[in-house]
Parts: C-alpha cells; structure tokens; sequence
C-alpha cells in the first residue's frame, strides 16, 4: 500500500475528521458524527482508496 496523499491534504483531512467526529460528542449529538473516522483513518495511514480508484495522487513523486 502506497501512500497517495500529501502532507497539506493528510492534514486536512484529519482536522475535518476530527471536526465531524466531535458533532457526536459536543453538537446535535448524532450518531452521523462517526462518518468523521472515514477521513480521519485516512489522513493518519495516508492512503486514500478512492484516490487509487480515480488515478489521483497528492503526494510528491519521489525521484
């Protein structure tokens, strides 16, 4: 499993994890607030699968 996320994009995407995570906890208290360990999980690992479906990569190439 290669990475294809970038360093900008892996951060995003744990902020906007962690964001949705917490409307479990602290907002309307809903149980859709755990769709937020989707982008969470992906950030920390760095691998994203639809991003290997559509051919997209954020990660630098490395030479």
């Amino acid at each position: 499993m290669t990475h294809n996320e970038g360093t900008i994009d892996r951060t995003a995407r744990v902020v906007l994890g962690v964001g949705i995570l917490s409307l479990t906890f602290i907002g309307p208290h809903t149980w859709f607030g755990l769709l937020g360990l989707v982008p969470l999980a992906t950030g920390f690992v760095g691998f994203c699968p639809l991003y290997r479906a559509l051919g997209i990569s954020t990660c630098r190439v490395r030479v």
